[in-house]
């Protein structure tokens, strides 16, 4: 009896590990998608606009500014204090602190190098020129330029650092250093780039023909994932390693500010890219020298713009909650009922249309869901 007994425990335990370790069979179609997503990390394009991004002094100097409080006008707030670690360089909040920035969430800064396009609405198209708008904005940290520049002269590790980094002292130029400190603060924000992730040990293993490693992935999470690539279409925005395709989109989600108003999205960022003194075209870029400065001259505005938000990248989004860019869905399980309920009288009519209702089965969501959080660490 005792024997049979054990016989029984051992021959659940061998399901079960069976159970636990199950491969879809996933198509030939389903795997060339899947490996689209990778590999992670990706190489990094050079920024033509910031030729200090990737020299180690820069990204010291750029650390050191990224925590000083003295940046701010009144001494009280660093870039850290919006832009927390453990929350993968995000802050948390529904909306970012601030009057014109209390209407849109935080974006995480996380793989920010690899953006095309920065802010919500595309406003900037360089790394250190978004990193200079919270700086002057009397919204954010409100500084002015003389303040700026005379508090990285006025500092003597700041000057030190100044001097490794561009091998000469913070000049008489106040544009100009303050140029310099959007760049460092750049330089450093490079470097944060996301850990690799299960999803990310399973693409490898599949493409490599490793079924048992590939089938140590949830099998949930590889529900999800078919849907991902699949019948919701995800992938489709959502692409490439970064798990998004860098530009915009309308998905719905007001854009009717509380207490009146409206947030017109990348139809206002164009705009505000055209008129920055600080774009790719400005004295501060590099001309005929930068591939991506001719994006910025072909950029149009366009009607269907308004209420267009880009489309943010999906890796660690469990630490980067409430989600959309009024910060309005506080999980990942109401980003996908909203996906899944979608009104699509709500969408633009004009231009191609992608997202369809997708009346996900409660597992569905649940698999969705599952996937999108081992997108995580």
């Amino acid at each position: 009896m005792i024997r049979l007994l054990a016989w029984l425990l051992a021959g659940c335990a061998l399901a079960g590990a069976a159970a636990a370790q199950t491969l879809l069979d996933f198509s030939a179609e389903e795997r060339a998608r899947i490996a689209a997503h990778g590999p992670w990390p990706p190489a990094r394009e050079p920024d033509h606009s910031n030729p200090w991004q990737d020299l180690p002094a820069a990204v010291a100097l750029g650390r050191m500014l990224f925590a000083d409080a003295g940046l701010s006008r009144d001494g009280t707030l660093s870039c850290a204090s919006c832009h927390r670690p453990a929350l993968a360089f995000q802050d948390g909040r529904a909306v970012a602190q601030g009057l014109a920035a209390g209407r849109r969430n935080t974006p995480g800064l996380q793989d920010v190098a690899q953006w095309r396009w920065f802010g919500w609405d595309g406003a900037h198209d360089s790394l250190w020129s978004a990193s200079l708008a919270p700086l002057l904005d009397r919204t954010e940290m409100g500084a002015a330029l003389q303040q700026l520049a005379g508090h990285v002269r006025g500092d003597a590790r700041l000057r030190r650092a100044w001097r490794n980094a561009f091998g000469t002292p913070p000049g008489g130029d106040d544009e100009a250093v303050v140029v310099g400190i959007a760049r460092a603060l750049a330089a450093f924000q490079a470097t944060l780039v996301s850990p690799r992730t299960p999803f990310d040990e399973f693409r490898d293993a599949l493409l490599r023909g490793d079924h048992q490693a590939a089938a140590r992935y949830p099998l949930d999470a590889q529900r999800g994932l078919r849907l991902f690539i699949g019948a919701a279409n995800c992938h489709l925005c959502h692409a490439g390693p970064l798990f998004s395709h860098g530009e915009f989109a309308d998905i719905g989600r007001p854009f009717f500010l509380p207490g009146g108003g409206v947030d017109p999205g990348r139809h206002g960022g164009v705009q505000k890219l055209r008129a920055d003194p600080y774009n790719r075209l400005g004295r501060h870029g590099s001309g005929a020298d930068d591939p991506r400065a001719l994006l910025t001259r072909q950029v149009e505005q366009l009607h269907r713009h308004f209420g267009e938000f880009r489309v943010p990248g999906l890796r660690q989004l469990a630490y980067t909650a409430p989600y959309m860019h009024d910060g309005s869905l506080a999980t990942i399980e109401d980003v996908v009922q909203h996906y899944s309920a979608l009104n699509e009288e709500r969408l633009h009519t004009d231009g191609e249309r992608i997202l369809r209702r997708l009346d996900l089965q409660p597992q569905q969501a649940a698999d969705l869901a599952a996937f999108l959080r081992s997108l995580g660490r």
